[in-house]
């Protein structure tokens, strides 16, 4: 149990940084507005454990919001980052180690034939969109309700309400010209997809997806909704785009396109492949990728674009995972996800936990959750602040936002798993009804 009262340096930093700042934080998802209290400043990490200025000690299950699937401070990463810095930092040149994950992605990940480093996922959904418009000379593109794809103008829109609605900016500051040839559909919805298509099939440059959403919760997209999809791109010349940033090298070294056997023209990706570093990446087709300059006429640059520390360190991460890990990470992974939501459904608690291998989300109702709509109405809202509050004071470090996803680690043990179980079960038998102190919970 972590005392509550023990948070005191956290918070004098955090006033500091709050004068300095915006709201305190560089991330707004970090500020606790949808937990309340003011967040931990965190000092140290290593294996599962994140440590605070305070020194209170939590297992971590945000896990730098996915990227660290072997834990922190891995050995190997560590040290490859060592070497490299000691070598010199940046060199604004290209270097042997970009040329190493280069090709060691281009073998795993079947979408990609060429690839192009960048420093954020944004960076990657953002320039795989310019590219899509460079190859096909079409101005529109598809997402999806719920699915985030970074901070890109254009794909900022607000939930859809139907067929080829014309979307407004969901943030101030971005034009409606940014936005008017984006469509947002709704998730797992085959029809509104088909109608859509039929109708701009020959303004559509690019479809963009999380194949399996998380930024929604976890929302796996069915079978046979991604099959329609990728026939339906085929057949008109649309680029199909998967945002693997979150699920890439999480389920198994191919990403979910292997999972699936369902082969896009492009893919994005982020988070794992830079070992705990800011990196992003998009690739694809030889024949769209070619389309990029220095070959071709779309242009897309960046000083710090294949950093030789982030990609030696990538490589390194890469390199440390293998077959077994993955079996062995999904199968506990599944044990946990059978023990509570047998839990659940045993007590008559509604709630269940939505899972994709080792990504998962809290639900506040029985029911399946298949598109943003669920999502919302599966919310926990002041019941999940409550669980939030109640995790952390048990050592546990959760997203302190209802809609993220968590994720478990290599290093995750079946012990930390039957903590998590134990202190979720805890809650739950509790009614989730344990009071607030408003001091402690007071809105960032």
């Amino acid at each position: 149990m972590v005392k509550q009262q023990i948070r005191k340096n956290s918070e004098q930093i955090f006033e500091q940084a709050r004068e300095l700042m915006v709201g305190g934080v560089n991330s707004p998802v970090r500020c606790f507005k949808g937990v309340g209290g003011n967040p931990l400043v965190m000092k140290s990490a290593n294996r599962t454990q994140l440590v605070d200025q305070d020194n209170n000690e939590y297992t971590d299950y945000c896990l730098s919001w996915g990227a660290s699937i072997l834990g922190h401070a891995h050995r190997n990463v560590t040290l490859a980052a060592k070497k490299t810095v000691e070598r010199g930092v940046s060199f604004g040149a290209t270097t042997r180690h970009e040329v190493k994950i280069a090709q060691l992605i281009v073998d795993k990940v079947p979408s990609i034939e060429r690839i192009r480093f960048v420093n954020s996922g944004t960076e990657a959904t953002m320039s795989a969109l310019r590219l899509a418009r460079g190859f096909t000379k079409r101005p529109m593109v598809i997402k999806f309700d719920g699915c985030y794809h970074g901070h890109v103008d254009d794909l900022l829109t607000q939930a859809g309400s139907g067929v080829a609605a014309l979307q407004q900016s969901s943030s101030d500051g971005i034009p409606q010209e940014h936005v008017k040839n984006t469509l947002s559909l709704p998730y797992n919805d085959i029809q509104t997809l088909e109608q859509t298509i039929a109708q701009h099939k020959d303004n559509i440059a690019a479809v963009i997806i999380e194949p399996v959403a998380g930024n929604m919760g976890v929302i796996p997209a069915t079978s046979e909704f991604l099959t329609a999809l990728r026939k339906l791109t085929h057949d008109h010349g649309i680029v199909l785009i998967f945002d693997e940033i979150m699920t890439g090298f999480r389920p198994s070294f191919g990403g979910v396109q292997a999972d699936y056997g369902i082969i896009p023209d492009m893919t994005c990706l982020g988070k794992i492949i830079g070992g705990g570093f800011p990196i992003g990446a998009y690739g694809g087709r030889a024949d769209i990728m070619a389309c990029l300059a220095p070959m071709g006429g779309v242009y897309q640059a960046g000083t710090f674009s294949g950093n030789p520390v982030v990609m030696a360190s990538g490589y390194a991460a890469l390199r440390a995972l293998n077959d077994d890990m993955y079996t062995k990470l999904n199968t506990r992974c599944d044990a946990f996800i059978d023990d509570i939501n047998g839990f659940f459904d045993s007590n008559g608690i509604d709630a269940h936990m939505s899972h994709y291998f080792s990504m998962m989300s809290l639900r506040f109702r029985r029911e399946p959750v298949r598109n943003y709509a669920d999502a919302q109405d599966a919310q926990g809202h002041e019941q999940y602040a409550r669980l939030f509050h109640h995790l952390l004071d048990n050592g546990i470090y959760f997203p302190p936002a209802d809609l993220e996803a968590f994720f478990v680690s290599t290093l995750h043990t079946r012990k930390h798993l039957r903590q998590l179980s134990h202190a979720l079960k805890t809650f739950f038998k509790s009614g989730g009804s344990q009071s607030i102190n408003s001091k402690e919970r007071t809105q960032s």
